[in-house]
This record gives C-alpha cells, sequence and structure tokens, in this order.
C-alpha cells in the first residue's frame, strides 16, 4: 500500500508542477534569450548522436527486413515498408528515448545541483523567479526542440535506409524516394509529428520536476537525473500507446 500511495502522491505533484507551468510559465513577459539557449542546448547539441543512432537504425532495419521480402518476392516493397515504420513510429519513439537519457538526465542533474547547494533559494532572495527562469524556459524549449530532432531522424534514417538497400541492389536515389513519397500520406506524418510535442513536454517536465524537488546531498543529484530518465522513458511509452489508439480511431473515420 505504501508504494501505490507513494506512487499515487507523485503523480499528483507532477500534475500540480505540470498546472503551475501553464499558469505561471507561460505568462508573459518570456525569458527569451534563455530559451535560445536552452534550444540550442537540447537541440543542436543532441543532434549528433540523434543522427548517428538513426543512420544506424535505418541501415539495420533494412539489411533485417530484406531477406523475408525477398523470399515473397516484394523487395520492391522495401523503401515503402522502412519509411512507413521509421516515421510512424521507430523514429519518434526512439529520438524519444534518446532525448529522455541525454536531456532528461541532464536536467535533472543540473536542477539537483542547483537545489542542493541553494542556487535556487538564493534566485528567489534576489527577485528572480527561479521557476520561470529554470523550469519553463527547458519544458518550452524541450517540447519545441523534439519535433525538429524527430524530423531530420527520419530523413536520416530513411537515408540510412538508401545506403543499406544499395548494398545488394542498385536503385537510384530518384526511384527509392519516389517510392518512399508515394506510399506516404499526411494521415502518417502529422500524428507522428504532433505526438513528439508531448514526448518533449513529458521529457522536459519530468527532468524539471525531479531536479526542482531533488535530495539534499550528491546522493539526491544522483538519484533525481536517475528516475528523471526512468520515468520520462516510461512516460513515453504511454504517450505512445494513447496516441497509436487515437490514431487509428482517425484511420478507421
Amino acid at each position: 500500500m505504501s508504494k501505490i500511495y507513494k506512487f499515487l502522491a507523485e503523480t499528483t505533484d507532477v500534475s500540480r508542477f505540470a498546472i503551475r507551468f501553464f499558469k505561471d510559465g507561460l505568462k508573459p513577459p518570456f525569458e527569451t534569450e534563455e530559451i535560445i539557449k536552452q534550444s540550442f542546448v537540447i537541440g543542436y547539441k543532441s543532434l549528433p548522436l540523434v543522427g548517428i543512432t538513426s543512420f544506424i537504425m535505418g541501415l539495420v532495419l533494412t539489411i533485417q527486413s530484406r531477406p523475408t521480402l525477398v523470399e515473397f518476392g516484394a523487395q520492391s516493397w522495401l523503401p515503402s515498408m522502412v519509411a512507413i515504420s521509421i516515421i510512424r513510429e521507430i523514429g519518434p519513439v526512439i529520438t524519444a528515448l534518446i532525448c529522455a537519457g541525454k536531456i532528461g538526465s541532464s536536467i535533472g542533474a543540473e536542477l539537483g545541483s542547483m537545489k542542493v547547494t541553494e542556487q535556487i533559494d538564493a534566485m528567489e532572495v534576489s527577485g528572480t523567479n527561479p521557476f520561470k527562469f529554470l523550469v519553463a524556459t527547458r519544458i518550452i524549449a524541450t517540447t519545441l526542440m523534439l519535433p525538429l530532432l524527430v524530423i531530420l531522424s527520419d530523413a536520416i534514417g530513411i537515408f540510412g535506409s538508401y545506403l543499406a538497400v544499395n548494398i545488394k541492389d542498385t536503385v537510384s536515389f530518384t526511384l527509392f524516394f519516389n517510392q518512399v513519397f508515394d506510399s506516404l500520406s499526411f494521415s502518417d506524418v502529422i500524428p507522428a509529428i504532433i505526438k513528439t510535442f508531448f514526448f518533449g513536454f513529458a521529457i522536459g517536465l519530468i527532468g524539471c520536476y525531479k531536479g526542482y524537488h531533488s535530495d539534499k546531498g550528491t546522493q539526491g543529484v544522483g538519484r533525481s537525473a536517475n528516475s528523471a530518465v526512468v520515468v520520462a522513458s516510461l512516460l513515453v511509452f504511454v504517450l505512445d500507446l494513447i496516441a497509436v489508439q487515437i490514431a487509428d480511431l482517425f484511420y478507421e473515420l
């Protein structure tokens, strides 16, 4: 019972934290410079890791799928299958998980360190609103940057697939991407992009919450960073499950 109570209590606290963000964090004036700085740190500095991962993902997915499709004489469907798989599901979820690990732990550790060293208390005493400056800016930056990272990840993953196809076959760049774009529709792309905003918000929210409410001491900072990654990753899967169910309703209409 104690674990259930703890889970419900923490869920309530996170909900209050999110409500506070919408009430206070989105009120002008905005910390524009800090949002731009955090967008650079969260978006641009995550690009190499996301790019390498998505390239390998597209490469491996194509190499693993090709033998099965060749068995049925359906290798011509390989570009379409890989593109739909990456854009609908694999690209958004894998990129969100990478960001939950990299960004979530970074935010949790950074804010946790500031909490432990009483920098947040010092900001409150000096008249600065630490919630707007530290929390709101990071949540906004994560929410805006994750969709851009996912779009780039999808493009790099599909390009990796093109290279993988040309290991065994010879397919022109134009033919490959014509097949990719012919197989895609707005109903594939738009829901996948929309859900990434929620992924980004969840990662930023959990990272900030865990760091902002970190326990005292270095162990508390470590626990904040660790639990931020675990909870954010789990939340990505839960949100993805909900998004898939909602998208299926639209596909049926």
